[in-house]
């Protein structure tokens, strides 16, 4: 039991280093030292009030316990010999990491767009999802910003992926790491995408942090996480999503943003939900 605590101690540490560091960052370089410089970038023209960034770390600090517990259970899971975690790497097995990857990404998109629309039934939206949607003008420090039931229910896809998925302990690492850049992305509040990124399939495919961010203001649609194809194939995609993208990004690079629409999908109709 003494090592479960210290493990757990351990792991929230640097869950909660990771949080500071990695939704500090931004934080202080979008919101604090050059917020004018970037101002054509900002999504929203209202601004998040101190209060909102306490609250959001508060809770936060919340979610990383909750988190660092679901990687306790996995640690003893997989101690145990129940889960599908190997440590043992040649060389011949590297190919596979970016392949696991990529496939641990795509079934947390699966799981969080379904358990997020779950979310947002009224008859529990209000005792859960509330809390994070009080972040109307979302900020990279509401990225963990959970009520606990919903902490738990985020943490709980790494138990499923490790079941159903052969993974190292590095692509584990990679996973929590490159998903939780990408969740400070879509709550970042600016939208830092390159121009060429709306003209290429990049764009029908992914996220953006506009696309996070109407979520947000609007409070319905583009329930995806990493991708827009759930969204698109279940006809829940905003339909204001790819014009206020534009007009963010006409608003950083000028005219010479406007160029020819991306070819568009048959996925891209939209009847929100």
């Amino acid at each position: 039991m003494e090592f479960l605590f210290e493990s757990l101690g351990k792991i929230f540490t640097i869950t909660l280093l990771r949080y500071i560091i990695i939704a500090g960052i931004p934080f202080l370089v979008f919101y604090v030292l050059f917020s004018q410089k970037f101002i054509k970038a900002k999504i929203q023209a209202r601004y998040a009030k101190k209060k909102d960034f306490i609250r959001e770390i508060l809770h936060s600090v919340q979610t990383s316990l909750v988190l660092a517990s679901t990687g306790v259970l996995v640690m003893v899971l997989s101690s145990n010999g129940h889960t599908l975690i190997y440590t043992e790497l040649t060389r011949a097995d590297w190919w596979y990491i970016p392949v696991s990857l990529f496939l641990s990404l795509t079934i947390h998109d699966t799981y969080f767009y379904w358990m997020h629309r779950t979310l947002h039934n009224p008859a529990i939206f209000k005792y859960t999802h509330l809390l994070h949607h009080k972040s109307l003008t979302p900020s990279p420090f509401a990225s963990y910003s959970f009520h606990f039931l919903e902490a738990v229910a985020e943490g709980a896809v790494l138990i499923l992926i490790v079941f159903v998925l052969p993974m190292h302990k590095i692509t584990i690492l990679l996973f929590v790491l490159v998903g939780f850049v990408i969740n400070v992305y879509g709550h970042l509040g600016y939208e830092i995408a390159p121009r060429r990124f709306r003209n290429s399939i990049f764009f029908e495919v992914f996220s953006s942090s506009v696309y996070h961010n109407l979520h947000h203001s609007k409070f319905r649609g583009n329930y995806g996480l990493y991708y827009r194809i759930w969204d698109r194939l279940m006809k829940t995609e905003h339909p204001d999503y790819v014009d206020m993208y534009d007009r963010i990004q006409e608003k950083r690079f000028g005219e010479e943003a406007k160029s020819e629409p991306a070819k568009k999908l048959v996925l891209a109709d939209s009847a929100i939900n």
